[in-house]
């Protein structure tokens, strides 16, 4: 094991031929770096490159696969490969004697499990801030989906895949748990909620159901080594998940955030304890909101101290914020174009990043770079940046292409990881516990309207009776009948004999 990796040769001497060794120092390496140029120009071998050097040093390695051909790190190279005349010329050139074929341990991973071991972590490991920029929701709306964590919380409710948060707002959007959730927690408009719901049936379109649930990733399977000390490599097939642009940044910067919450602090170690490559960079800071921007900041500035190094690959250095590009130490930048004002811009700006070579022009050079090469600088023993170089990259070692579709699944097959997230384990959780208080409080309601139903056959049965009863008492007799009409006519003949004796008395 050495104390450095060997990223190719420059011309420092003016002989015109690449003699001196351009390395990176392990022991710097956790003070990040950029890897950047125009489509084409070489980012993804440089980026190879990288990967297998730290892995060969005994230091595990993140990185994402956009366009398939970094599968090609876990076999060897071949003499069979067309490219193989140039490759061993290109050695020669820069005078790595040893060069040889040789592939990398390495781990395929998916967030589909299709073309590696399923990765899934939780919606609450997730949490509020990531899923907010997930969905792209606005300030009301993330406002909230904090409460709706916040109940779930006070409440012990699970929130471990996207049916466990789809059945809490269900169960939120309920009129009288919603009045009661307001006074509690804050205002709680149905419109958010209906948002809510609606972007979780977006996010599921673009396949993040696979995303969540369990088993959950465990960090320490993407920080392995071999036996014979070599640091394995974690590549994560983003073929079809960069389709999702917010998906697939949301989901690195969440793998990046866990790594610096869960790692302890190591400050500067001989060498880093895992490097993390951030492909297509750009994505992460398209649209995101200033708090998000000012965690990402936080995290990249602070997970140096655990050990991490962090490199982002882009086409152009302005596609990061001036406050991210300040914190990359080390810097190999290709080949880019200046056909408009903007493009001639950016190549000023990145020209002005590097320390000045008297030997050249770094500006002019940047247009001029051909495939494979690099205006290269890293930071010495002391942490300063040193004179930009122009570079010729080595060859690498591992294929140059993608791996084959046999080769993938050998791999996987062998892998230290086989078989433990690849089944999906469901246990009670938010939905499991709120569907059956719901089926619970349905039966009570049930329960009561029989009781309410029976409550009102009483009531009617006892109405009809007092009917009854009344009908009868009007009711009477044919000699209660016959009684009462000889009592009315002893009445009447009562009254006509009084009347005719005061009508008598009169008359006389």
């Amino acid at each position: 094991m050495t104390d450095s990796i060997f990223i190719g040769g420059a011309d420092a001497n003016g002989t015109g031929k690449p003699d001196v060794a351009q390395e990176l120092l392990l022991k710097i390496a956790n003070r990040h770096g950029l890897v950047a140029g125009a489509t084409g120009t070489g980012k993804t071998i440089t980026l190879q490159i990288l990967a297998q050097g730290f892995s060969d040093a005994g230091v595990p390695v993140f990185c994402a696969d956009v366009k398939g051909d970094l599968s090609g790190i876990c076999v060897p190279g071949s003499e069979k490969h067309p490219l193989h005349p140039k490759l061993v010329s290109r050695a020669e050139k820069i005078g790595l004697e040893d060069y040889s074929y040789a592939g990398a341990p390495t781990i395929f991973w998916d967030l589909f499990g299709e073309k590696g071991h399923p990765v899934r972590t939780t919606i609450s490991e997730m949490g509020p801030l990531l899923l907010s920029r997930l969905m792209g929701l606005t300030d009301a709306q993330e406002g909230v989906l904090n409460i709706a964590f916040e109940y779930a919380d006070d409440n012990g409710l699970l929130l471990l895949d996207l049916k466990d948060l789809r059945k809490l707002l269900a169960h939120m959007g309920d009129k009288e748990i919603r009045d009661e959730l307001s006074k509690e927690y804050g205002n709680i408009a149905s419109a958010s909620l209906g948002a809510l719901q609606r972007n979780l049936l977006v996010m599921e379109r673009e396949g993040a159901e696979h995303f969540f649930g369990e088993p959950a990733l465990e960090l320490s399977d993407m920080m392995r080594t071999t036996t014979d000390g070599r640091g394995v490599v974690s590549v994560l097939d983003s073929t079809r998940l960069i389709n999702s642009p917010k998906l697939y940044s949301t989901f690195l910067l969440w793998l990046l955030s866990e790594l610096f919450e869960q790692l302890p602090e190591v400050g500067d170690p001989d060498k880093p304890k895992l490097v993390f490559f951030f492909d297509e960079a750009h994505l992460l800071f398209d649209d995101t909101p200033s708090a998000l921007l000012q965690k990402i900041e936080q995290v990249v500035r602070l997970i140096r101290s655990k050990g991490v190094g962090v490199f982002f690959v882009t086409q152009n250095p302005r596609d990061l914020p001036e406050s991210v590009l300040a914190q990359l130490g080390n810097r190999f930048q290709h080949a880019l174009r200046a056909y408009t004002p903007a493009e001639r811009k950016g190549v000023r700006a990145a020209a002005d990043s590097f320390r000045p070579n008297p030997a050249f022009d770094t500006e002019e050079v940047i247009t001029t770079l051909g495939v494979g090469e690099a205006l290269v600088s890293t930071l010495d023993a002391k942490g300063a940046p040193s004179i930009v170089q122009h570079t010729v990259v080595r060859p690498p070692a591992s294929r140059l292409g993608p791996a084959e579709e046999t080769e993938r699944k050998k791999v996987m097959n062998e892998s230290p990881v086989a078989g433990k997230y690849e089944g999906v384990v469901d246990r009670e959780s938010a939905y499991e516990i709120l569907e059956a208080k719901e089926a619970k409080a349905a039966k009570e309601a049930e329960r009561l309207a029989k009781e309410e139903e029976k409550a009102k056959e009483e009531l009617e049965k006892k109405k009809a009776r007092a009917k009854k009863t009344s009908s009868r008492s009007r009711r009477m007799s044919p000699l209660q009948k016959a009684g009462n009409q000889a009592a009315r006519s002893a009445a009447r003949e009562f009254t006509r004999y009084i009347l005719r004796g005061i009508l008598g008395s009169m008359k006389r």
